[in-house]
């Protein structure tokens, strides 16, 4: 109701004549909206929601069922919500219903109506390293290493941080440029060369960082790879280009060892590292434990959130990388290869393996200064089985009173209602109640009556369109599960060994072979339980055996038996014992 009806249903004030111009000049509406109102001129705001794709409640179950997609980590696509806006219509009948879903334009203005949604471009995620998947495994983190991190022998400059990082050698990123009006390519030349090569970068909680060590891709080292001065690098190759067990181990004795030793001062070391395999070998255990190294490895799945290396530290310095490689395209370089890798990747290292960055990195870690919250408050806490099934007690307990209170009182009918299954049901249901059931009552139960009853139906209609929706996702489930079980079904079988084969070729291949495999299983039945036709040759033939082994007639040296002497006593072939 908008503020012209609101002023026509109090009527004038006390001493006001009862006219369109006074009131209009007490209240502050125009006279001539006033008169229209008085006349049934519906207001701007009634007619422009009489006129939209969805009724109220249509769009609020819309919005709820948008909001919990989103809250269950599978938000909706906006170029699917038009659909989903006209499955949500399927329980109108047929003249009602619209015959196409909504313009591309309805989903912003659905946007605007409702504060509680906002557009956002969001990027795919494992589900492993989702929130409700970690959460609790970095609030058990944190009891850990906190109990680390408090102990008085560990100090700030001690606790390090350790990963590895893979930079492509010439793999530009977008960027703004300046061009012609003619000029409709979206793109621009250069020279991309996949290769990556491992750095392996060490920081610690007071803002110093170690010496690198570098992996080539590559089997041995080349003379031209390192022509750019680097004092105090390492260098190492393996054929993947990634670390193994013997490059972390050599890694922890020549650079974390050496360079933090001294520093130290015999105090423990606090290494934390992922959960990466070769960073947990028994040599790397037993040298940790020889040299007072405390290895702390983090949960997996995790390092986004709380390595300070991969929070602060690795993606200026990717960024710095690509700018000296872009800077060396312009120079006319036809090529980046790995000998410009150490010339190019060491001023990025200068520009950000900064104190600012380092530090940052371990704040927003929620180490150094210890506060798990940090981290902890920017995820969703997922809500437990018994709190899940206590608060679906308490909403349903709490609605079943408020429904059932009003009406107790009310004599039972011996009628009972056909129970409602679409949203016109339950319009019918509520009229009966309404003008039927309640002319009994005094004007004060029927008004309260009436306004029980509008929440009823509302919450009804909406319950109808969300379980709509509810049910067009289940098809849609029910569809991707049987389109996967003929291929999780079908076992991995060589069909054929062209190079090229026809999809017919394939399935004829198929079919042979599922041919052959069932005539093979069929022999093997037939075959199994074979037995002699000539079944009293088998009990001669036991019966030797048994004179033979046993009773000791026909025995060669040294007790053995006399096949010779079985042979010539006509027996026409060698004994032969059951096997058991």
């Amino acid at each position: 109701m908008d503020k012209a009806s609101k002023v026509l249903a109090q009527g004038p004030p006390v001493g006001v004549p009862r006219s369109y111009r006074a009131i209009a000049d007490h209240s502050g509406v125009p006279h001539s909206t006033l008169h229209h109102r008085a006349h049934g001129r519906r207001s701007i705001e009634e007619k422009a929601e009489s006129q939209r794709y969805l009724t109220p409640f249509e769009e609020k179950a819309v919005v709820d069922f948008i909001l919990q997609m989103a809250e269950l980590g599978t938000p909706v696509r906006i170029k699917y919500i038009p659909s989903i806006a006209f499955s949500s219509t399927r329980h109108r009948p047929l003249p009602d219903r619209p015959l196409k879903p909504p313009g591309k334009n309805w989903v912003k203005a659905l946007e605007k109506r409702r504060p509680e949604l906002v557009a956002r471009r969001v990027k795919a995620m494992d589900w492993n390293r989702h929130d409700k998947n970690t959460y609790q495994k970095i609030e058990h983190w944190f009891e850990v290493i906190g109990k680390v991190l408090k102990d008085p022998a560990i100090v700030r400059e001690n606790v390090y941080n350790m990963d590895e990082t893979g930079v492509m050698l010439s793999m530009l990123g977008s960027v703004k440029v300046l061009v012609g009006k003619a000029d409709m390519r979206a793109y621009r030349g250069a020279r991309v060369k996949r290769t990556m090569v491992t750095a392996i970068e060490c920081i610690s909680a007071d803002g110093t960082y170690l010496k690198p060590m570098v992996i080539w891709p590559a089997t041995t080292h080349r003379s031209n790879w390192t022509t750019y001065n680097t004092p105090g690098w390492h260098y190492a190759c393996s054929e993947s280009g990634y670390t193994d067990s013997k490059i972390s181990l050599e890694w922890l004795k020549r650079v974390f060892d050496l360079q933090t030793r001294e520093r130290a001062n015999g105090k423990p070391r606090v290494l934390i590292c992922d959960g990466f395999g070769t960073h947990e070998t028994l040599e790397i255990l037993e040298h940790c434990f020889t040299n007072n190294i405390l290895l702390c490895r983090l949960p997996s799945h995790t390092s986004h959130k709380l390595q300070p290396c991969d929070i602060a530290v690795f993606s200026p310095l990717k960024v710095a990388y690509r700018d000296n490689v872009e800077r060396m395209e312009r120079g006319g370089v036809n090529t980046i290869g790995k000998q410009h890798f150490t010339a190019l990747y060491s001023p990025a290292r200068e520009v950000s393996f900064t104190k600012r960055n380092v530090l940052a990195g371990w704040s927003k870690g929620g180490l150094l200064p210890f506060d798990p919250q940090r981290v902890l408050r920017e995820m969703t806490k997922p809500l437990n089985a018994t709190q899940s099934l206590t608060a679906d007690a308490e909403e349903s307990t709490s609605s079943i009173q408020y429904v059932t209170a009003p009406l107790c009182t009310a004599p039972l009918e011996p009628v009972t209602p056909v129970t409602p299954v679409t949203a016109e049901a339950f319009m019918s249901l509520r009229d009966l109640i309404v003008h039927q059931d309640a002319h009994s009552l005094d004007d004060v139960d029927q008004q309260r009556l009436k306004r029980h009853m509008q929440k009823f139906t509302k919450g009804a209609q909406t319950l109808i369109v969300g379980g709509t929706l509810q049910q067009d996702r289940i098809k849609s489930l029910l569809k991707a599960n049987d389109e996967a079980k003929p291929r999780r079904s079908t076992k991995s079988i060589v069909l054929g060994k062209a190079k090229v084969m026809s999809f017919e070729d394939l399935v004829e291949a198929r079919t042979k072979r599922a041919e052959k495999e069932a005539n093979k299983a069929a022999k093997k039945k037939r075959t199994r339980g074979w037995k002699p036709k000539n079944s009293a040759l088998e009990v001669r033939m036991h019966g030797v055996a048994g004179e033979i082994t046993c009773t000791g007639e026909a025995q060669g040296p040294a007790g053995l038996p006399d096949v010779e002497g079985s042979l010539a006593h006509g027996l026409g072939r060698a004994p032969i014992a059951r096997m058991y």
